[in-house]
């Protein structure tokens, strides 16, 4: 049964699962001072040295938290408050952000006193560099823009947008939970970058803020003070062991992986383009995830080609896995220009490490006859 939704979750790798369980039949709080403490809090701190490595951060920059949810409120909402008590008001980022942006970003417009700008995207989903220069002001307390979207795979010039914010002095926060199985994404552009473990072969439930030395966002949670009084609450030690891991196995394998997902995407797209001519592919062709590949199908809905294929054991997605069942067009391909009717038509197939040929020709075999049965669907 071919599982094309690796951008919802991937499946654990083999790495991560054996580091998770080994500690999994241990105790300790990695904050107690006894001996069973220490031994969780080393595992925890090797572990955080190794997701530093792996991003080109240091240890003390690497943020625990329960996933990239939390990690984008923590950057969104605290970097606001920190600055908001330096004059700083405004609050920039892109028309087609995660909801965990999104959303959060919204909320400090209506609770907070933030004045929200959204930019633009280009019919490719790219946000376009001289949209950001002219969007930032001596009062913009932040920005925020993903590495990679979730939906399209469109790959942002995250280089450019971040020599942008940092002449200006501006922070700037990349949610590049999407990149980080394939990309190089580092901390050193962006002053802070969320990651979460389960979109790269890691445990659900953990994740990580990178934040550059010096950045110090308010804390949303409070109690414990742990993680540099930023992210109170008990570490999570099996999770964290799951999540270094993975992140562990899947920069070794980075080159390799890319060049291997990225030649089943491009059979994905020329085999779907084979059977339904007139699909839309959507997203920048050039510069887009190894992963993803996103559809539109003129004459059909969503839901119903996401069920028709489930049926015949294809697991995909009508975009980010959050909204799904939500009854209305992705507000990523509205931003781009799409026409609502053929925006509501749209399917992700998203590969990882576990994908093969044999996925792409099984979706092959049943991508024409069921495109064919939604549209005789829609037509009654």
């Amino acid at each position: 049964m071919p599982y094309l939704d690796h951008a919802a979750t991937a499946p654990m790798l083999p790495e991560a699962i054996a580091a998770m369980t080994e500690q999994l039949g241990r105790v300790g709080n990695p904050s107690s001072l006894h001996a069973a403490g220490r031994r969780a809090r080393r595992v925890v701190e090797e572990s955080r040295e190794i997701i530093a490595e792996a991003f080109q951060a240091r240890p003390s920059e690497v943020i625990f938290t329960s996933g990239g949810t939390e990690a984008d409120n923590l950057a969104v909402k605290g970097l606001y408050w920190q600055r908001r008590d330096l004059g700083g008001r405004r609050v920039v980022t892109s028309a087609i952000e995660h909801h965990a942006v999104l959303d959060a970003v919204h909320w400090l417009g209506e609770h907070e006193g933030a004045e929200v700008v959204y930019l633009p995207v280009d019919a490719l989903g790219r946000v376009r560099p001289a949209d950001l220069e002219a969007a930032l002001t001596e009062d913009t307390a932040l920005v925020s823009v993903m590495w990679a979207n979730n939906e399209i795979g469109t790959v942002q010039p995250i280089a450019e947008l971040t020599a942008l914010a940092r002449a200006r002095g501006v922070p700037f926060h990349s949610d590049a939970v999407q990149a980080a199985p394939f990309l190089p994404v580092t901390l050193g552009g962006p002053d802070a970058v969320t990651l979460s473990a389960h979109k790269l072969g890691g445990p659900l439930g953990v994740g990580a803020l990178l934040l550059a030395k010096g950045v110090d966002p308010t804390p949303v949670l409070h109690g414990g003070g742990q993680e540099r009084d930023v992210r109170s609450g008990t570490l999570d030690t099996p999770a964290i062991a799951g999540f270094a891991a993975a992140v562990q196995a899947t920069a070794a394998r980075r080159e390799e992986a890319t060049r291997r997902v990225s030649a089943l995407r491009d059979l994905l797209i020329d085999r779907i383009r084979a059977e339904v001519p007139d699909a839309v592919l959507n997203g920048d062709p050039a510069d887009r995830l190894p992963g993803n590949a996103h559809f539109s199908f003129p004459g059909c809905e969503g839901d119903a080609l996401l069920m028709l294929l489930d049926a015949r054991g294809v697991s995909c997605s009508t975009g980010s896995a959050c909204s799904a069942g939500v009854a209305q067009p992705s507000h990523v391909l509205l931003a781009m220009g799409v026409d609502p009717e053929l925006a509501r038509g749209s399917l992700r197939f998203s590969l990882g490490h576990d994908s093969t040929e044999d996925d792409v020709k099984a979706l092959a075999e049943v991508i024409g006859p069921v495109v064919e049965r939604a549209r005789r669907a829609g037509l009654t």
